[in-house]
């Protein structure tokens, strides 16, 4: 393919309520979507950045001010473009690896759509439904908490994440299973809030029969997760930590980890996210697929990663609904616990323009 133009758009989707974690609290999405135009085809890319530095080093405007003056225009210098070829082409640049993987999304979906095939099938997909959990945020009570948790049980979520932080975790997680029952999966997610100080408060959640503790420590202290991980009962989980296949490898190496949760948008794209699940297979480490809050495209890539067979556990691939009243392509809907995934060429699902439109702050295009 040749890569011929490309446009950048920012979209603001209110969410249904706020979603609240130890970096803050989220009202509305502001996301950047990408449409990458080629000679044969078209592909959405979504970057998965925050407004704000707050989750990673990366933010929306920082996002699209590095594909405007950097990689864009270095990827469209090559003459003829795959989507293997855009880690290799941007590589010179450093870090920014939302960015580059919303680049290498829109040009992969527009590659498949071109071939028609499908993403899953192009990363070795082996169902075509996958167990969906849900990502509860820190709520004002324990009884708006239990409400919320129930709400989702009701509805048919097989697995609940609570996010905590110091102050909020183990009241919570005991009223959690008070009041469901230690047969609900169930586990939480610190992004990053403790301490190796911490050590022995964290163990106080063992005797929950949580399913993992996700990125309890900062990501730069892998060693430190390792040493937790001699104290503490519950399976460590790194997100943030990990940005690549060696770093997974070095995490699981050090015994910094038991489980990683993969999000394609934060180790460079869906082709290293496929890396890194062959990583962890090859040392039996489970994995599944984290969220950023997607839209229906990012929501759409996620589901088709899912479905690899290395990801045993349920991931935070939740139904359009849970965070969006009106979703930006035809919504996923939860089924008996599961999501389907798209058998359509590429991504699998489009843009409705109407809703695209309503929801859109500002359109660039960049061509050459």
């Amino acid at each position: 393919m040749k890569l011929t133009g490309l446009e950048l758009r920012r979209i603001a989707m209110p969410l249904v309520a706020p979603f609240r974690t130890s970096f803050g609290t989220q009202t509305t999405r502001d996301i950047l979507l990408l449409r990458a135009v080629t000679d044969d085809a078209e592909g959405w890319g979504e970057c998965v950045t925050l407004p704000d530095p707050v989750y990673s080093s990366e933010y929306v405007d920082a996002a699209a001010d590095v594909l405007r003056r950097f990689l864009v225009p270095a990827l469209a210098a090559h003459e003829r473009l795959a989507a293997h070829l855009v880690g290799p082409a941007l590589a010179h640049f450093k870090g920014h690896r939302m960015a580059k993987a919303a680049l290498e999304m829109a040009v992969l979906d527009a590659e498949l759509r071109a071939s028609g095939r499908t993403l899953a099938r192009e990363l070795g997909a082996v169902r075509d439904r996958v167990p969906c959990g849900v990502s509860v945020g820190i709520m004002g009570s324990v009884g708006e908490l239990l409400d919320a948790v129930g709400g989702y049980l009701d509805e048919g979520y097989v697995r609940i994440k609570l996010k905590i932080e110091p102050g909020w975790d183990v009241e919570p997680v005991r009223a959690v299973r008070e009041r469901f029952g230690d047969d609900v999966l169930l586990q939480v997610d610190a992004n990053t809030a403790y301490t190796l100080a911490d050590a022995r408060h964290l163990a106080r959640l063992d005797p929950f029969g949580l399913l993992l503790i996700e990125q309890p420590l900062p990501e730069e202290d892998v060693l430190a997760h390792a040493e937790l991980a001699k104290t503490v009962r519950t399976p460590i989980c790194l997100d943030e930590s990990i940005t690549s296949a060696k770093s997974a490898a070095d995490a699981i190496r050090l015994g910094a980890c038991q489980v990683v949760n993969i999000k394609p948008g934060r180790v460079g794209g869906y082709l290293e996210a496929r890396r890194i699940a062959d990583v962890c297979a090859a040392h039996d480490v489970p994995v599944w697929c984290g969220g950023m809050l997607e839209s229906g495209l990012g929501r759409a890539a996620n589901v088709a990663l899912a479905a690899l067979p290395g990801f045993t556990l349920p991931g935070d691939t939740s139904a359009s609904g849970r965070y969006y009243r009106t979703d930006i392509t035809a919504p996923f809907v939860l089924e008996d616990g599961h999501l389907s995934v798209p058998t359509a060429p590429g991504i699998g699902v489009d843009p409705i323009p109407e809703v695209l439109d309503e929801v859109t702050t500002s359109t660039e295009w960049l061509s050459w």
